[in-house]
């Protein structure tokens, strides 16, 4: 398995990469998977957690654009405010 969707080829959302996470998580710790297959569980969950890693931070880096863009504005208008006070 990787952090593709299974069949699809598509990569996997956050949400579903959680799940997987998850359902990884409770099978190492419920004692469902095999001495053999854990190795291959942790690998999948490391490309998950990795996924997921990114996925953060791209949307933390969106998050602080727009904000930045929000902001711009506002700086032009008080700054264009603070001239025609000072003029009065």
């Amino acid at each position: 398995m990787s952090a593709k969707s299974k069949g699809t080829g598509k990569e996997l959302g956050f949400g579903e990469a959680m799940e997987e996470l998850e359902a990884i998580l409770g099978r190492v710790e419920g004692d469902e998977i095999d001495i053999d297959e854990l190795a291959e569980e942790l690998k999948q969950a490391t490309k998950l957690l990795e996924l997921c890693r990114q996925k953060i931070r791209k949307a933390e880096l969106e998050v602080t654009q727009i904000v930045q863009s929000l902001e711009e504005p506002e700086k032009a208008a008080g700054d264009s405010g603070e001239e025609s006070s000072d003029s009065d």
